[in-house]
């Protein structure tokens, strides 16, 4: 087929996700290297946001593919009452970069199985049946943890999220205080109204948190937050889960981060990154606690992929590439220079409202008015498909040869763990051409 072809048919027989189809011609992609991959003109592009914030060792990782080949010619699929070895050695070499205490394992294919499962345990364990997310959040696309997600994605399933019994709080979003109140003297509001909640509502199972919001704008919770919310949780025997499918493996320099906080969830939900995007693996990692709860009763749960073999192959080759390149202080290193990068480009452009991140997982917050922190676009016109200033951006980056992700207002900058200063250089400048777009519509309203 030809590169025309190739494109034409893709779009006929396969959906875009989380938007319309008409229109939707996706560039054709031949080949992919490092941080790099390449179109069927030979173009190459800086991947900055590891495609959906998970090819965080980058494309063509030699000892993942060994591993996943291996494993394949051995014991390409058992059902998950067997015992293998495989499925041993996953289970050790998480327990080794879990959080303390959380040692037992449920595995999946994705980030919303594992949550899934964990909304599961945690009303099994509690009896309990509501759960607490925050409207900032993202958390999977199946039943229950789309009903569990904040943004515009639940409107159509459930809309108050009453049918699931989910109940939002309000999120840890400095730049866009709900309560318009500033941190310190805000005394944490945003965590504090969780007591409320779990007081005034009743039959709370579980708060679900994205330790550092994701997709929705990588949301940094200021220092306290975090142990507030762990403080609050076991005050009134509230299982605390945490979503690190985005942010665990060294993402923000910790192998999860809830470590930057020092707090350990009763439940803590991962994939992505755990086989650096290989192969699809979904982990629900539980605590010791937890665990014990279903030494007596059934786990009311199953899954015909539950550890399956040439997935935990692909994770357990990429912890260790992980550990032999030392990539998690490398992210922490790294971190703070592309952070300063970026704080620059909100120097220079006045379409740039805040600038947030930690580790290498970073947001650009764009505004056309920089003094009352206006957004260019709303959910409402993401949901409606109407057309999104940050869409113009990310065409522009692309153009310039830098891949990055663009979510309604804002860009999200994630490169693989393995980037080099030189490429975050180059990621940082392809931005710098782009925001010049969303620069002119500032200008345009004044």
């Amino acid at each position: 087929m030809t590169s025309s072809e190739i494109v034409s048919r893709t779009a006929a027989h396969t959906f875009a996700t989380w938007s319309s189809q008409r229109g939707w011609t996706p560039l054709h992609v031949v080949d992919a290297d490092g941080c790099h991959f390449v179109d069927a003109c030979g173009r190459r592009y800086l991947d900055f946001s590891s495609q959906l914030v998970c090819s965080n060792l980058g494309h063509k990782n030699a000892a993942i593919a060994d591993a996943i080949a291996a494993e394949a010619r051995r014991i390409a699929y058992l059902s998950p009452a067997f015992a293998l070895e495989i499925r041993a050695e996953a289970g050790c070499v998480l327990a080794e970069v879990m959080p303390r205490g959380l040692e037992k394992f449920f595995f999946s294919t994705s980030g919303t199985e594992a949550n899934e499962a964990a909304f599961k345990m945690a009303r099994a364990v509690t009896g309990r049946s509501k759960i607490i997310s925050r409207y900032h959040s993202y958390h999977g696309s199946t039943g229950g943890s789309i009903a569990a997600t904040g943004d515009h994605r639940r409107w159509t399933v459930d809309p108050s999220g009453m049918a699931s019994g989910v109940r939002f709080a309000p999120d840890a979003y400095c730049y866009r205080c709900p309560f318009r109140w500033r941190y310190p003297e805000c005394d944490l509001a945003c965590a504090n109204y969780v007591a409320h909640m779990i007081e005034h509502e009743g039959d709370i199972a579980a708060v679900l948190v994205e330790p550092v919001a994701g997709v929705n704008g990588v949301i940094v919770p200021p220092d306290g937050y975090l142990g507030r919310l762990r403080e609050i949780c076991s005050q009134h025997g509230v299982l605390l889960i945490a979503d690190e499918v985005m942010t665990g493996w060294g993402r923000t320099g910790e192998w999860f981060a809830v470590n930057h906080w020092g707090i350990v969830p009763d439940i803590l939900t991962t994939a992505k990154g755990v086989t650096a995007a290989y192969l699809p693996l979904g982990v629900t990692a539980v605590s010791t606690e937890v665990a014990a709860h279903f030494d007596d009763h059934v786990l009311p749960h199953g899954h015909t992929y539950e550890g399956h073999p040439v997935s935990l192959a692909a994770a357990v080759a990429a912890i260790r590439e992980y550990r032999a390149n030392d990539l998690i202080s490398r992210a922490r290193r790294l971190g703070p220079r592309l952070g300063e990068q970026l704080r620059q480009l909100q120097v220079t452009h006045p379409s740039v409202g805040d600038v947030r991140g930690i580790g290498l997982f970073w947001a650009i917050e764009l505004t056309k008015d920089r003094g009352r922190r206006l957004p260019f676009n709303t959910r409402k016109e993401k949901a409606a498909g109407q057309p999104l200033v940050v869409n113009v951006v990310v065409a522009e980056a692309l153009r310039h040869g830098v891949s990055v992700v663009g979510w309604i207002n804002h860009l999200i900058i994630a490169p693989p763990l393995i980037v080099t200063e030189a490429e975050l250089a180059e990621g940082v400048a392809g931005l710098d051409e782009a925001l010049k777009v969303s620069d002119d519509l500032v200008t345009a309203r004044d």
